[in-house]
């Protein structure tokens, strides 16, 4: 099988989990509470040692293929898709390695629960949230610019009126409104955010 065939399968498969992982965030605009329970649901489907090892393995694969094809694919770029195509699959696999190795040694080694207040210590304390807001939003951002990409390679019909292109740029402006959308439930700006104290170690308290 080929790098990019690999790279595919993996990333349909890590597509599904991360579509569950985007709209549990979403679910952030009624609470922590709200949250961290469609969180304990959704784990029922993937918090098991099968679901997670496909994951894990479909994480490793995008990141090796990733780069792999980054530097085949870097300079032989046709259009700005392309290179939306390229760049953003560049950040998603620095992103995919600093965020498994952060949420593994928060689980194994800090035993920690890695859910809602995991994610949103370090975004809700200064002056930890001038990396995690760009940290996190440029990966939203990412993963909708690289299906946009994609969809513009792959999609030949108009739909609704809509052009391949003017389909990609709906996809990237939903990553847009979303990215917003979870960034207000996570943060201070709706409900307020209070840390618990068993989570200070990961903001240097």
């Amino acid at each position: 099988m080929t790098t990019r065939k690999l790279h595919y399968i993996s990333g349909v498969t890590m597509t599904i989990f991360i579509g569950l992982h985007l709209l549990n965030h979403v679910w952030s605009v009624f609470g922590a509470d709200q949250h961290i329970a469609l969180m304990h649901s959704l784990r029922y489907m993937y918090r098991n040692i099968f679901v997670e090892t496909v994951l894990l393995c479909a994480v490793l694969i995008q990141i090796i293929s990733g780069l792999k094809l980054f530097r085949i694919n870097r300079k032989i770029v046709a259009n700005n898709y392309d290179k939306l195509h390229v760049w953003t699959g560049l950040y998603l696999a620095i992103f995919f390695i600093i965020h498994l190795t952060a949420v593994l040694g928060g689980r194994f080694f800090l035993r920690l629960d890695t859910n809602f207040y995991f994610g949103v210590a370090g975004l809700n304390t200064f002056p930890l949230n001038l990396f995690f807001i760009p940290y996190y939003g440029l990966a939203i951002i990412s993963f909708f610019g690289h299906i946009a990409a994609i969809h513009v390679k792959k999609m030949k019909h108009t739909i609704l009126f809509l052009t391949p292109t003017r389909q990609a740029t709906a996809i990237l402006l939903l990553g847009f409104i979303l990215t917003t959308v979870i960034f207000f439930g996570l943060t201070n700006h709706f409900h307020g955010v209070t840390i618990p104290k068993e989570y200070n170690v990961l903001i240097g308290k």
